[in-house]
């Protein structure tokens, strides 16, 4: 059998050797050799910093030597600009091996590098899908020019997209793509965990799905469980977040510790505690200024004896050099995360990957416990799309006709090379936009109307190109120099005294607010402050998370060590609260004075569904939790098992309740009809397996007297 080396460039092999001094190529980066030169669709999975990037690069620059590419062909998407920023150098690098080079393109980038771009476009061109649509519909690109040698698309950290809206616009975006080339595109996928990557495949083909040769390429992929000992990773309890500051400014002194919190908020305070105790210690968050940011970024990445606060930012392959632990305060929200961000660490010979735990409140102790069982079975969260995108429909619709100038209104749907939900079930949608002038219709054809340009025309259609919705905010100014953002309740809540925020991890005092231009300027303080940001989209812990909590309730240990305190808290719960909210033969249905709640146990999603499903029992004002449905107060046995039959045991399931507001989480919910909005919203708001889970499972009733179900 030949050596699939033989397959690539010699003067690729000779610098793999020669300039980066590797006597071989890893597994993964062997075996991605042959399907990406035969030009086939490719999922690449390794753990974090497997060498994904290099497994794409070195064979598409061979076939690009081989098959000699012009122009820019070869895309490489990324979700974050930071990211983008962290590997233009790398593979710019490799390019020029074969006397190629690589490019920059995001919305940092200055106009005059743009111009560059456009007249002598790159050999491969990194960039995000937003300013990819931003390209298509711009006035001042070329398409053809500079995108219509295309031959392949690495998609970086894929799962990052599918698992949510950006990922429907990726998949348009690559549609329209092929359009402009008029050939398909080979698609390749990095990511490092997920749990059904076949299915990540066949999504990331699009409208090639079953039409071309795809391949998953994961030989180095092994559960962390299997292959690294269960010591590396310790579950504490701390109390707050004070508390962690103390413990983590007084361990590993020395070295370079990477703290990942899961609120911008939590950032903010964390840090402040930390620099009032003369730790080094750096921020990442969204709301940072892209100048705060790099710089961040650059200095943590030299220097040593410093900590690193992040949200999940940082869970991505950004490079933060030499990384000796990760520390997680409280817990992410899925084992896949756990995975990114436990990656972070054992990247030097004879260092081990590691993470401390270390929870502020007993709550996410029990979920970090339920994660970590979760993880010691092996089990990683499936990365599923969010169901019926109709918003993105009429995006694309409306950034499809801004692209084209005007389109046929019976030839749109080709735009997409027939790929659902872009197809003609979207008629409705494009009706809606017509009749509400948000498209014109003559002869034929669709324009842009005026609603879109009144709606959506701002900065050449700036608006369009996003596909996530984030809440208003003010700019944070120190004189000239922007320091971030901040949510509007920070600069309007009463609150005595001078009006301080923490931003940056720093006090600053607000000397002037310009409310027209949603500007805030500061000064420095000595301390205090709020940080504040208001979260978008439906949040909640997911079925399997719920009942692994549930499972840790009944006495389930995560294979991690447990300090003492970590272990008393444990121990509490179990005593204390299991006995009224658990039990090991099914669910509870309990009362407490007027409260009566069924644990279901099953996550935010399922029991919103079943409160929805079970309108006869169940308590018609609440906000389900992720652990629990509440019922009326009158409920009687007969009315349960009443209310379960209407159920058909799981069979006939209803989508939950929607609170008309909450279309507004929705980008372009106003190019919809109200009614499909909110059956968008209500369609991600549901968990049908979880609930019927919940409802075919044994149920003990515990009203007046213990009564099996």
């Amino acid at each position: 059998m030949a050596d699939p080396l033989e397959r690539l460039d010699p003067v690729v092999l000779h610098h793999i050797v020669n300039t980066l001094g590797w006597p071989d190529l890893r597994s993964l980066q062997r075996a991605a050799v042959e399907p990406l030169m035969d030009g086939q669709d490719a999922i690449l999975l390794a753990p974090t910093a497997g060498g994904k990037t290099e497994a794409a690069c070195f064979p598409l620059l061979s076939a690009m030597a081989r098959e000699r590419w012009t122009g820019t062909s070869v895309l490489y998407l990324c979700p974050l600009k930071a990211l983008l920023n962290n590997l233009v150098t790398r593979i710019d690098s490799y390019a020029h091996w074969l006397g190629r080079r690589a490019a920059l393109w995001h919305g940092d980038i200055p106009e005059s590098q743009r111009r560059r771009i456009r007249s002598d476009p790159p050999d491969i061109l990194l960039t995000t899908p937003e300013s990819m649509e931003a390209m298509l519909i711009g006035v001042k690109t070329d398409h053809s020019h500079l995108l219509g040698n295309i031959r392949a698309v690495v998609v970086d950290e894929v799962h990052a997209f599918a698992g949510d809206d950006r990922g429907w616009h990726l998949l348009a975006v690559l549609e329209r793509l092929e359009r402009v080339t008029g050939s398909p595109i080979q698609r390749i996928g990095l990511s490092a965990t997920v749990g059904n990557p076949d299915q990540l495949l066949s999504w990331l083909q699009g409208s090639g799905t079953g039409k071309r040769a795809g391949h998953v390429v994961a030989p180095d992929l092994t559960p962390l469980a299997d292959s690294r000992p269960a010591g590396e990773i310790e579950l504490d309890y701390v109390g707050s977040l004070d508390n962690a500051a103390k413990l983590i400014a007084t361990l590993h002194r020395g070295e370079k510790r990477l703290v990942f919190c899961d609120s911008r908020r939590q950032v903010e305070q964390l840090s402040a505690a930390l620099r009032a105790r003369d730790v080094t210690t750096f921020l990442s968050h969204a709301s940072l200024s892209a100048d705060e940011r790099a710089r961040s970024e650059r200095a943590f990445a030299e220097a040593r004896d410093c900590v690193i606060v992040s949200t999940s930012t940082l869970e991505l392959g950004i490079d933060v050099g030499d990384l000796d632990h990760v520390i997680q305060i409280d817990c992410p929200s899925t084992v896949a995360s756990f995975l990114q961000r436990i990656g972070r660490t054992g990247r030097r010979r004879g260092s081990v990957r590691n993470c401390l735990f270390l929870a502020t409140r007993k709550e996410t102790l029990l979920q970090a416990a339920g994660l970590l069982v979760l993880w010691g079975r092996g089990w990683v969260e499936p990365v599923t799309p969010p169901p019926e995108p109709r918003h993105l429909v009429a995006q694309q619709l409306l950034a499809v006709t801004l692209q084209q100038r005007k389109i046929g209104d019976q030839l749109w749907p080709e735009e997409w090379n027939g790929l659902a939900p872009f197809d003609r079930s979207a008629a409705p949608i494009l009706r809606h936009l017509v009749g509400q002038g948000f498209l014109d219709e003559d002869g034929g054809l669709l324009f842009i109307g005026p609603e879109a340009e009144r709606r959506f025309g701002r900065r050449h259609f700036i608006d369009l190109t996003a596909s996530f919705t984030a809440p208003p905010q003010f700019t944070v100014l120190a004189g000239r120099q922007e320091i971030g953002r901040t949510d509007t309740s920070v600069l309007t809540e009463e609150r005595p005294g001078p009006r301080l925020i923490l931003l940056a991890g720093r006090s600053w005092r607000v000397t002037f607010i310009d409310w027209g231009r949603k500007r805030a300027f500061v000064e420095p303080a000595d301390s205090g402050g709020v940080a504040k940001w208001t979260s978008s989209g439906i949040s909640g812990l997911s079925y399997a998370l719920a009942r692994a909590m549930r499972d840790v309730l009944l006495g389930a240990d995560p294979p991690v060590s447990l300090t003492r305190r970590a272990q008393a808290v444990l121990a509490e719960w179990r005593e204390d609260e299991a006995p009224s909210i658990v039990h090991p033969s099914g669910t509870l249905v309990t009362r407490v004075d007027d409260d009566v709640r069924w644990w279901t146990w099953a996550g935010y999603r399922a029991n919103a569904t079943l409160a929805a499903t079970l309108p006869s029992i169940a308590d018609p004002v609440q906000r389900p939790t992720d652990f629990s449905v509440r019922l009326r107060q009158d409920l009687t046995p007969h009315a349960w098992h009443e209310a379960r039959a209407s159920a058909g045991n799981g069979e006939v399931l209803v989508l939950p309740d929607v609170d008309r507001r909450a279309v507004h989480g929705l980008k372009f919910s106003v190019a919809l009809p109200e009614r499909l909005a909110v059956a968008t919203v209500a369609a991600r708001l549901a968990d049908f397996d979880g609930a019927r889970a919940a409802l075919l499972e044994p149920i003990r009733l515990q009203l007046r007297s213990p009564v099996d179900g």
